[in-house]
């Protein structure tokens, strides 16, 4: 991978990252992997009706007040999220334009497949389902270091502008979810769930996904 640094020790202004180095097979199937087992936890969550992450609450509430499947507006919104990295100048990888484009569509055919459960057994089966398939998913495609997710993107330049990681994380979530709510989305203490829950799993399973390079 690219480094962030040049040999010197100052920031390097290459905007893409370089799909070199060891064990590159590997890391582009646990990427796709990861990602469409991303889509498909994310699904679960949306199949609960019990509130989803506070992103797919926007996705939701596009799909509810102007159309289209909730899938084609994750992919329609990480490309609108792409354009924000611009002035930030933010580096992408193969992994970014791959986040942007497979999350959407596991999304959908997850909701098409998966019926909604009779009862709230079931729905919270799926809830914690999907919470940790998310965090598994996480890790795997975070861990093969091919570039970050775009919304994973626009947090870390906007931290690199002297915003912490964690200010920069909690306003663009809370701005998501606010716009979201706005719209009519899925918001529920499964949102709630979702935000405490989603931190251990992926710590439990990025270091296992980490692929030394």
């Amino acid at each position: 991978m690219a480094s962030p640094l040049t040999t010197d020790g100052a920031p390097s202004r290459r905007w893409l990252i370089a799909i070199v180095g060891p064990k590159l097979t590997r890391r582009f199937v646990q990427l796709v992997v990861g990602l469409a087992l991303f889509g498909i936890g994310i699904g679960l969550i949306l199949q609960s009706d019990l509130g989803a992450p506070a992103w797919d609450v926007l996705h939701t509430g596009l799909a509810e007040r102007l159309g289209l499947t909730v899938g084609s507006w994750t992919v329609i919104v990480s490309f609108i999220v792409l354009i924000l990295w611009v002035p930030l100048r933010e580096p992408f990888g193969i992994g970014t334009l791959a986040n942007g484009l497979l999350i959407g569509p596991g999304v959908d055919i997850t909701l098409n497949l998966v019926p909604n459960p009779d009862s709230l057994v079931g729905d919270i089966a799926l809830l914690v389902g999907g919470i940790v398939l998310v965090g598994l998913a996480s890790g795997m495609y975070i861990g093969a270091g091919l570039g970050p997710g775009p919304r994973d993107g626009l947090m870390t330049g906007l931290a690199k502008r002297g915003i912490s990681i964690r200010r920069a994380r909690t306003y663009v979530e809370l701005g998501a979810l606010a716009v979201g709510v706005a719209l009519g989305g899925e918001f529920g203490w499964g949102t709630l769930a979702f935000a405490l829950g989603i931190g251990p799993v992926v710590q439990f399973f990025l270091p296992k996904w980490t692929v030394r390079i």
